[in-house]
């Protein structure tokens, strides 16, 4: 289960108080979207069974999803997979990928006010940040955190209380002219194909992150530090 479930209620009685409208307008997404995740709020309940929630890695879509391809993982890979990554959440906090979830959409960015928190960042406060720094101290030594967030969810991280080096990870697209683009849909992907690289390939060393080749990529040392690395195809 969530960690934070209590946190959790919390956000979904704030969401459940707004009209279809007003999650369209807070999501900025059309209306049958908005009207999908107005039934999804409402009907959401505890607690969590595997009749009425599904696991995280399992349930949450789009392109980073799409690139770690979680559903082809072996069980062995689920296990690592437990102990090493983490999913950033605007309604659940932190999850472990087979914490079970019921499915929402509500992007931590988006300007949600809660109780006296005016934004979902403040809402969390530096409980996420904890919560890494609980699963860096179990994870042994050294203690690195490769981001794979996007800028947005990444925000939600006090990073002057992580307990740990953190290395960003970015993708880029090479143009005719030799000039370097980030394309987000693709970089949302790599994002995925990084993660599953890193479980498949049991990557305890930083150093042989720079290995990543999936689908025509290939590190830059360049454009790389011991903070960054950078990928290009």
């Amino acid at each position: 289960l969530p960690d934070f479930l209590d946190k959790s209620k919390q956000v979904i009685e704030r969401v459940q108080e707004l009209s279809i409208e007003d999650l369209q307008k807070l999501s900025q997404v059309n209306r049958s979207i908005a009207q999908t995740n107005h039934d999804r709020f409402y009907n959401w309940q505890t607690p969590f069974t595997p009749e009425n929630a599904k696991q995280a890695i399992l349930t949450f879509n789009g392109e980073v999803y799409n690139g770690l391809q979680a559903k082809t993982l072996n069980m062995d890979d689920f296990n690592y997979l437990q102990d090493h990554l983490r999913i950033l959440s605007g309604l659940y906090g932190v999850l472990r990928p087979l914490d079970l979830m019921q499915p929402y959409r509500l992007e931590i960015g988006s300007g949600l006010n809660v109780g006296k928190a005016k934004n979902l960042y403040n809402f969390w406060g530096n409980l996420i940040t904890e919560k890494l720094n609980e699963a860096l101290e179990e994870s042994g030594e050294p203690k690195v955190l490769v981001n794979l967030a996007s800028g947005e969810y990444f925000k939600s991280v006090n990073t002057k209380l992580l307990k740990a080096k953190v290395i960003d990870v970015e993708f880029y697209e090479t143009k005719d002219d030799g000039s370097l683009k980030t394309i987000v849909v693709y970089t949302k992907k790599a994002r995925g194909m990084m993660a599953r690289y890193i479980i498949q390939n049991r990557i305890e060393d930083p150093e042989d992150l720079k290995g990543f080749d999936a689908e025509g990529y290939w590190f830059s040392p360049q454009l790389s530090n011991e903070q960054k690395l950078v990928f290009m195809r």
